[in-house]
């Protein structure tokens, strides 16, 4: 349930004297929270996500969220900040208010090329913004930098195949170039729909300044686990186009990609489930993930200097 104190104080940042006429969780029963306020006859309605001011690491996420909402709205569909407490004085915990974006983030069954292109022409619109690194920024050298897979899977027997990609990647250049916005966990979860009119883009916790291939690799491999093999092309299609360059090191990025999820996949099958793909099992999944590192290896001999 959502708390008293945080629901004040949103009605306070971004609707004075409204009075609140719905709150609907939109993730599992919790947070983020969808709340309609209405005044004068008038409804409106917003997002609030929070987080825990006892956590540093929350803190950070938190501050970095606002800090790329407050620049991403300008370059991609994306929630406009409308308040934040970054410090948890006022909600009585972290929180961001924000708008609400139309549309839905369920995920179809059928794989729709106008939509992979779509998706990937969208990270390269925000790949254009130049950001440096800093303290609400920082850099981002691989996908959801808040999770750390390999560690949680301690005592867990790694695949070869997956070992065989870890040390590939451990003795391959790194890719350079200009720092730019990153999205951090850009699958297509993430991101809004009105049809097949991409509507906006959600869940900046993870962004930061890095290389665009990190978003690219992630969207590579998102499509491939949804749809299969040859699935994440459309999604490089778009990119290239809207960026108006081949796009670089893409083997490297879909092997860093894919050494950023979970060894046997579990822990990610809530999340797809959830978003409309129930029918997917989680055998599947691993399939698929490993299918898309086979082919990444074989690529990685062509893979060309820069980003």
């Amino acid at each position: 349930m959502i708390a008293s104190a945080l629901l004040r104080w949103a009605t306070e940042a971004v609707c004075p004297g409204a009075r609140v006429a719905a709150v609907r969780p939109l993730r599992g029963g919790a947070a983020p929270w969808s709340v309609t306020f209405e005044l004068a006859g008038r409804a409106r309605t917003v997002v609030i996500r929070t987080a825990d001011p006892a956590c540093a690491a929350d803190r950070k996420r938190c501050a970095g969220e606002a800090a790329a909402l407050a620049i991403a709205y300008q370059h991609v569909p994306a929630p406009r900040l409308l308040a934040a407490d970054l410090d948890g004085d006022q909600a009585g915990q972290l929180a961001l208010v924000i708008s609400e974006l139309p549309g839905s983030s369920r995920i179809p069954r059928t794989p729709s090329s106008t939509r992979l292109r779509a998706v990937g022409a969208a990270a390269a619109r925000l790949h254009r913004v130049e950001v440096r690194p800093g303290a609400d920024l920082p850099l981002r050298e691989r996908p959801i930098a808040k999770f750390d897979f390999a560690a949680g899977a301690a005592g867990e027997p790694v695949p070869a195949l997956l070992d065989e990609a870890a040390a590939v990647l451990r003795d391959a250049p790194r890719p350079v170039g200009r720092t730019v916005l990153v999205h951090g966990d850009f699958w297509q979860g993430n991101t809004m729909w009105v049809g097949d009119s991409f509507a906006g883009l959600v869940d900046w916790d993870c962004a930061g300044a890095g290389l665009p291939g990190l978003d690219l690799g992630s969207l590579r491999l998102d499509a491939t686990i949804l749809y299969g093999l040859g699935a994440g092309d459309p999604v490089t299609e778009g990119w290239q186009t809207a960026a108006g360059r081949p796009a670089r090191r893409v083997a490297y990025w879909d092997l860093l990609a894919a050494l950023c999820t979970p060894v046997d996949m579990q822990a990610w099958m809530p999340a797809i489930h959830e978003e409309g793909r129930p029918e997917l099992h989680v055998d599947t999944v691993r399939e698929r993930r490993d299918a898309f590192v086979l082919e990444a290896l074989k690529r990685m001999d062509l893979d060309r200097d820069g980003e």
